[in-house]
């Protein structure tokens, strides 16, 4: 979580403690998930059959396997961590070209540092990745 993130979940969660939700209109009701109204009209249908057919946009579906490997990456021995990582870099490429541009370099250059370093303790007869970037 980013610096602008955890501010904001502090200043949520002090707002909450405080009752400034309360009152909210809608407070206790359900949400409704169904609200296609930044979809344009004349593809609302076929988005809804898309949506009841199971199909996720590429994006979403690189993005849970990005987090599910990654998720399993400190669970793994040397071998297939080694074999992970390369898999974990060519899906953030494919996510980059998905999205039409290039990775958040900064954000993600971050989290790879670090999750690098956190590897690096874990594995400590590994040469770490760090270098590279």
């Amino acid at each position: 979580m980013g610096l602008v993130d955890e501010i904001a979940e502090a200043r949520i969660r002090s707002a909450v403690e405080r009752g400034e939700f309360d009152d909210l209109e809608g407070a206790g009701r359900p949400l409704s998930l169904e609200d296609d109204s930044l979809v344009p009209p004349e593809l609302r249908m076929a988005y809804k059959v898309l949506c009841n057919a199971g199909y996720v946009p590429e994006e979403v579906r690189l993005r849970r396997v990005v987090a599910e490997l990654e998720d399993l990456l400190g669970t793994l021995d040397a071998g297939a961590h080694d074999r992970a990582l390369k898999r974990l870099a060519l899906l953030r490429s494919r996510l980059g070209a998905v999205r039409g541009s290039a990775a958040n370099l900064q954000l993600e250059g971050h989290y790879y540092r670090k999750l690098m370093e956190r590897l690096a303790q874990e594995h400590p007869s590994e040469p770490t990745a760090g270098s590279q970037k």
